[in-house]
This record gives C-alpha cells, structure tokens and sequence, in this order.
C-alpha cells in the first residue's frame, strides 16, 4: 500500500511546496492617525502612482492617490533651500470633494500654517483655503482633508470645484502652505507676503470635481 500511494503523495508535496500563493498587500497602519506611521508602505505606493483607493462613481476606474512635495524657496532666486523646511501632499485627482493629506517638517515651531490653493495673479484673489494647522515642538504641521473625524488633524474636504479655476492664470494649480496671519480666507486672497517663511509647490495640480 505504501508503495502505491507513495509516489502520488510526494509528488502533490513537491508541488505545493513550489507553489508561491499570492498575498493581497494591505497597510494595517492607521495612515489618518498619524500619516508618518505609513511612509514604509502605503507613502511608497503613492509615490510609486501603485496605491489605489475606491472607484470613481463616474468612470467606475480605480483612483490613485498622487504626492507633490512642497519646499521652502530662496525668495530672490526661487530655488530650493537645501536644508529647509518642506512637506509632501498626498491627494486624491478627482471626487466630489478635494481630499488631501499634507505634513510639512522643519516649520517654525507653534505656527499656524494654512495650507491653500493659490491661482495668479497677486494676490491670489479667489483662492481657497483647504485646511490649517498650528507646527508642533518639532515644526511638523499635519493637516488631513480626509479620513475619521475624530481624528486631532482632521478638517473637512473642501468643494473646490475644478482646480486650477477658470480664473487661475497658470495651466495648473499651485498649492502654497502659509502663514496663518498672511491669508484672507473668508475674503479669499492674501494680506501679507512673507515668502521666506513658507512652502511653494515644485509641480503644478490638477484636479476633476466629478459633481460638475
């Protein structure tokens, strides 16, 4: 009886041996709670245009989530501070609402930041506010359009419709983190001008409001 079923049985081990099962990759990190905690898995994914989140009602396509990073700029030159402050937007490029998840680092430490949709020309008139935040200890700021409610850096997503505006003068949407007191939000336009002490884009958005 060994001898018959001998063969059979080694032969089923070998090959479920050499088979390698396919396992889903889910981030069990709490992204919402504290963005930092996802930068290993589900930051790389998005960096990587991998990552995808839910389907668009519309299209019926799975959407993916884009990074732009922001990065405080030498005024007179407009290049990148090498060792200065900066942060990255995680995004979603189309939906009902602008959802968004932003972290900057090396701000100046308990500063309120606001983080907005600038359209050209100065100053800025029709912009919109997406969110704000005060830096902590560290001079990190978080801000997250999305997600839970209960979570301490929540704010609600914004309705922007189409970014840029019709009324932007740039073919794409410029998104600035800057100071709370520089920033009309209710009038929708800048008051003060304080370059040095904020964060620019280095790539131009996008976005498609699917309610239009």
């Amino acid at each position: 009886m060994f001898k018959k079923f001998a063969v059979p049985a080694i032969a089923a081990l070998i090959v479920g041996l050499l088979v390698v099962p396919v396992v889903s990759a889910e981030c069990n990190c709490v992204c919402d709670t504290d963005p930092d905690q996802c930068q290993s898995q589900v930051s790389k994914q998005v960096r990587e245009g991998k990552m995808t989140m839910g389907r668009n009602q519309h299209t019926h396509k799975r959407q993916k989530w884009v990074r732009i990073y922001l990065y405080e700029k030498d005024p007179t030159t407009w290049d990148i501070v090498g060792s200065g402050a900066w942060g990255f937007l995680d995004y979603r490029p189309e939906g009902t609402e602008f959802k968004f998840l932003f972290v900057g680092k090396k701000l100046e430490p308990f500063q309120g930041y606001t983080l907005i949709y600038y359209p050209d020309p100065w100053p800025g008139n029709g912009l919109i506010c997406l969110g704000s935040g005060t830096a902590d200890e560290l001079g990190k700021v978080k801000i997250v359009g999305k997600g839970d409610p209960s979570n301490p850096y929540y704010t609600p997503p914004v309705d922007t419709g189409d970014l840029p505006a019709d009324y932007d003068a740039n073919a794409g949407a410029k998104i600035w983190l800057v100071l709370d007191d520089d920033v009309d939000c209710v009038g929708q336009q800048m008051t003060g001008w304080n370059p040095g002490e904020y964060l620019f884009e280095n790539t131009l958005i996008t976005f498609i409001d699917t309610d239009d």
